[in-house]
């Protein structure tokens, strides 16, 4: 059987949270003897095709971005070719340019699409792509939700929930680097043994300007990890507000990150919109023992994180609340290694990779015997 998936930015290329689950979906199903083809686009000089992690990543030039679309013309050819070899189509939404490709090229294949997240900022783009979209949406054969929680909050999902599977996001701990004793010892030299941590890329959703004005009067350590186009912004609301325990580091190699979910003491992950659909780097926090503070946005984060038994919920825009949240696992040692072990419990129980790859691979197997 042979696997294409298509999105508009792929690993090693981009780092994101979509990304990082075709990459966890290619690897797992590969070694299950799924040939695997990922096509994204570039605007990188970069090689056409290589072999990456095990399946062949093939990408299309880049023309132009539109409000976080990417076009591509070359792209439709490219994508004709890969979908003729293969058996089943894997898209991935959102990315209206997608959908164009599917239509333009006919692909008459057997499709499944991953329901990343609605469309939550573009409001105006969205009245005039929706008719594209439930198009799109009715085509394909299957639909896959990331968590019940989203399934059940977003109105676009709900008018196809007859053919809507839910596969949460999973994870292979064997596949993040373990951290030296070196690496380690800098780290808690830097920053210390109890810290708050956030790890993502730092976009409008994230709720970070929310974390600082919660951080007012506390003088806990809170590392931030990640870059993004809002960074500047918020070391500028850092500096108005006297904040001095705030460390932004930026992008880290996987192997600094890993070392500081070793140590720190709880992820607190402030995202306050939709637009966060799961929340890959929460789920991290879970695979090694941490509490966690999320908000409740009606998406996968509160199913990843259950309220008062893997770690805390609170309301999303809401600084005081997350103050108290903070306050609270910091004051209570005790109840916050309690959290963060049952958080892991739960990764094992339901989020592993394995997991995840073998319900795409019954997935794949079902639509082509179908």
């Amino acid at each position: 059987m042979r696997v294409l998936h298509f999105f508009k930015t792929a690993m090693p290329d981009s780092m994101g949270g979509v990304e990082q689950v075709i990459n966890q979906i290619a690897i797992g199903a590969t070694k299950r003897g799924v040939q695997t083809d990922v096509l994204a686009l570039t605007s990188d000089q970069v090689p056409r095709t290589i072999e990456f992690n095990g399946y062949n990543l093939h990408r299309a030039r880049m023309n132009f971005q539109i409000a976080s679309t990417g076009f591509s013309a070359s792209a439709f050819l490219r994508f004709k070719q890969l979908a003729d070899k293969a058996d089943i189509i894997h898209y991935h939404f959102p990315w209206p340019f997608m959908d164009l490709v599917h239509f333009a090229t006919r692909a008459k294949k057997p499709s499944v699409v991953t329901y990343h997240s609605d469309i939550i900022r573009q409001k105006l783009l969205l009245k005039l792509y929706r008719p594209l979209q439930t198009k799109f949406l009715s085509h394909v054969d299957r639909i896959v939700t990331t968590s019940p929680n989203y399934l059940q909050t977003s109105n676009v999902l709900n008018k196809f929930s007859g053919k809507v599977s839910v596969i949460p996001i999973g994870l292979d701990k064997q596949t993040y680097p373990t951290p030296s004793a070196e690496k380690l010892a800098y780290w808690r030299n830097q920053v210390g043994d109890k810290f708050f941590l956030f790890v993502g890329v730092i976009r409008y959703y994230k709720g970070l300007h929310i974390l600082l004005q919660a951080m007012q009067g506390l003088s806990y350590p809170v590392v931030i990890v990640g870059a993004g186009a809002i960074e500047n912004e918020l070391k500028a609301l850092q500096k108005k507000l006297g904040l001095t325990n705030i460390h932004f580091l930026g992008q880290l190699p996987d192997d600094d990150k890993v070392a500081l979910f070793t140590l720190c003491y709880s992820v607190v992950f402030p995202s306050h919109l939709r637009s966060e659909a799961f929340g890959i780097s929460l789920l991290e926090g879970a695979m090694y023992g941490k509490p966690m503070i999320s908000s409740e946005i009606g998406t996968g984060t509160t199913y990843i994180n259950i309220a008062n038994q893997t770690g805390l919920v609170v309301p999303p825009s809401d600084p005081l609340a997350l103050r108290q949240a903070m306050q609270y696992l910091w004051e209570h040692p005790q109840q916050a290694a309690e959290m963060g072990q049952r958080a892991e419990e739960r990764y094992w129980q339901h989020f592993t990779a394995d997991t995840m790859v073998d319900a795409y691979v019954g997935l794949y197997q079902g639509l082509v015997q179908r």
